[in-house]
């Protein structure tokens, strides 16, 4: 069980995306980025992750380099700020890494965010590579460069870009996910298979009872598929300046809605209430079916992922007002991303709040059942 494929930019190779079922290979793979001998590498995870997994990855890299220091900070999104990133810079000083060291983030989007952000401002940028561990950071997070942390309330709003020298995705840490965690990268994936893959799509719906056994072969297949989408769409615009935006299908009203929450909603059960609502308005202004609106809900239910609001004690209004905070605001107007069909998605910057509106009280109980 191994996949591979190469991201570009400007038609040279910049990294690998590895897929492997055990970390058996990690050391060969970070071997092969021709790291100075002698070099230090730093471990970068949280709470949850290093006490599964810190200890085998050192043991791996610790032979193709002159030393492995393991950094650890709470688990959380709620840790994902400029203080954790402080006390990272501070352990990075006084173990002396320099700019020919590199870091290995560890863990899930949270973890490769905020080492990735790291990376890119220590020293004014280092190396990193990615080492996801959820299955939302295998599909969606560790893949494209995006590093950032929160700044108060608001949702990754100081970052940079900065691209990984590798990922390499272990898919056997799927198995200790909670159902939750699971679930919520289920959300980027059905997300893929709406805006670029119809027939991916449909493939999710047809062997969801393999995929939540979590059937590795079946998880493979998945997560090299939503890897090819991720790859194509950051291929062709690195920097977020046009088709990318399509990967934030589901985001506008799906980070407001992780704010206001106070992030008890994982990122992927955010972007599954905010898909079906893009997926109603795009039924609604007439670009698909309402019953395939319907069936993408049906859809993501079936993954144990939420598809109502009711019950969360949510205001409609105060959704639409959180979403003019978010970092995807072009000169006032929000890239909203609609659907002209399954498969097809398109950016829209016509979207109304009145139209926001209608769709969270639509999610929160309303019509066309």
């Amino acid at each position: 069980m191994s996949e591979r494929m190469s991201v570009h930019r400007d038609g040279k190779q910049i990294y690998d995306i590895v897929i492997e079922s055990s970390f058996e290979k990690l050391g060969r793979e970070v071997a092969g980025l021709g790291l100075a001998e002698g070099r230090k590498l730093c471990i970068v995870s949280d709470s949850h992750v290093a006490p599964l997994y810190a200890e085998q990855v050192k043991e791996e890299l610790l032979p193709h380099c002159g030393q492995v220091d393991i950094f650890v900070f709470p688990a959380g999104e709620e840790h994902k700020n400029l203080d954790t990133v402080r006390e990272l810079y501070e352990f990075l000083i006084l173990k002396h890494y320099d700019r020919q060291d590199m870091l290995v983030a560890l863990g899930g989007g949270v973890v490769g965010d905020l080492c990735g952000f790291t990376a890119a401002t220590y020293l004014r940028g280092i190396s990193f590579i990615q080492v996801p561990t959820t299955l939302l950071s295998q599909v969606d997070s560790s893949i494209g460069g995006k590093t950032g942390v929160d700044f108060d309330a608001y949702k990754n709003m100081v970052g940079a870009f900065h691209m990984p020298k590798l990922v390499y995705t272990n898919i056997s840490t799927l198995k200790t996910l909670t159902g939750e965690q699971y679930a919520s990268g289920m959300g980027e994936i059905i997300k893929h298979g709406m805006i670029k893959n119809r027939g991916y799509y449909d493939w999710l719906a047809e062997h969801a009872e393999e995929i939540q056994l979590r059937q590795l072969p079946v998880c493979e297949k998945m997560i090299l598929e939503s890897n090819k989408i991720k790859r194509d769409v950051v291929e062709m615009d690195p920097t977020e300046k046009g088709e990318r935006a399509l990967l934030n299908f589901g985001h506008t009203l799906g980070h407001a809605i992780e704010k206001l929450m106070n992030f008890k909603l994982l990122h992927g059960q955010c972007v599954a209430l905010g898909s079906i609502a893009a997926a109603y308005l795009s039924a609604v202004r007439g670009e698909i079916p309402m019953e395939e609106a319907l069936a993408a809900r049906k859809l993501f239910a079936q993954f144990q992922l939420p598809v109502s609001l009711a019950g969360m004690n949510l205001d409609p209004d105060q959704i639409v007002a959180t979403t003019k905070n978010d970092k995807k605001m072009d000169s006032g107007t929000i890239k909203f991303i609609l659907l002209h069909g399954i498969g097809d998605g398109y950016i829209d910057r016509t979207v109304t709040d009145q139209e926001m509106r209608e769709s969270l009280v639509w999610l929160m109980g309303g019509r066309h059942e």
